[in-house]
């Protein structure tokens, strides 16, 4: 499997519930394990000024660049402002439209993107940890290319919600977001296909429910999934309220790649959010997601 990663995704962020390392020691656990050899590694460069602008406006772009976010700006973003923090992102972005090209472009189908996932970005603002919509870029990128169609698949244990309101009026993107009902963020825009599930849901009904809700998204055709594969409602997130085991969120990575598999639709795989008391957890959660996917793609 072809895996997207930078070392510059590691950003000093200060103290923060946000652990930036976690891209590292994911990278540094699938080589060990053998899930991915250094030739698997694809290096990627930061998104250009330009290809961000299809999704976020210019006026907000300017104060990321020139470090002009206001007092307001930073509480909703809920990151410190340097420019080692607007370049990580950067790189990030650009991360997730290489691995919209290798997967699309190159027919390795299902390409891992040790990154990205950036959800509650809009078009003029960040918030919730994510200055960029990576994924909302890389659709654009791709549509710009001539794409006709794109599915979100969204498992983080946060609703979409940037992504939901920039292709809200947009037929040709499917967003299906399934998250805690309950929990961040309070505004949720109607994404194509929205499940919020109640505090304490476990593996069993987990798992039902994206079985059922996964042939109402491929039944839209896309020509490239996006799924973000959350890390968070693993069970004892700190920021989340479900209660995903291990293996649940296993079962819920082979389920998504066996459909791209068996519909041959290219997928991009991007960690999202995973904010575990003991971070080794969180890392745990994403080596099994590109555990699944190199396993099945292989076949």
């Amino acid at each position: 499997m072809t895996v997207v990663y930078s070392a510059r995704y590691q950003i000093d962020l200060g103290a923060h519930v946000f652990p930036t390392r976690k891209y590292q020691l994911v990278h540094e656990r699938l080589l060990q394990a053998a899930v991915i050899q250094p030739t698997d590694i694809v290096e990627p460069q930061p998104a250009s000024w330009d290809d961000l602008a299809l999704v976020h406006t210019r006026e907000y772009l300017t104060k990321m660049r020139d470090g002009t976010m206001t007092e307001e700006d930073l509480t909703q973003l809920e990151l410190p402002w340097s420019s080692e923090m607007v370049e990580g992102f950067r790189m990030m972005v650009g991360g997730t439209i290489e691995s919209a090209h290798l997967a699309t472009r190159e027919g390795a189908m299902i390409v891992g993107h040790i990154g990205g996932g950036l959800h509650h970005a809009f078009p003029n603002h960040g918030e919730g940890f994510c200055p960029f919509n990576d994924v909302a870029v890389a659709i654009r990128v791709l549509q710009r290319e001539g794409m006709q169609r794109a599915a979100v698949i969204d498992l983080d244990v946060h609703h979409g919600n940037g992504t939901a309101f920039i292709f809200e009026s947009d037929p040709r993107v499917f967003t299906f977001s399934m998250h805690q009902q309950y929990n961040y963020p309070m505004w949720k825009p109607r994404g194509s296909l929205d499940i919020g599930l109640m505090d304490g849901t476990g593996d069993a009904e987990y798992v039902e429910r994206l079985a059922n809700a996964l042939p109402t998204v491929m039944a839209s055709n896309p020509e490239c999934l996006f799924y973000l594969a959350g890390a968070d409602p693993y069970e004892d997130d700190q920021l989340g309220g479900l209660h995903l085991t291990r293996d649940g969120l296993r079962a819920r990575d082979r389920i998504v790649v066996e459909y791209a598999r068996m519909t041959r639709v290219p997928m991009v795989i991007v960690l999202a959010g995973g904010y575990a008391r003991r971070v080794e957890d969180t890392v745990s959660v994403h080596v099994a997601t590109m555990e699944e996917a190199s396993g099945l793609a292989d076949q």
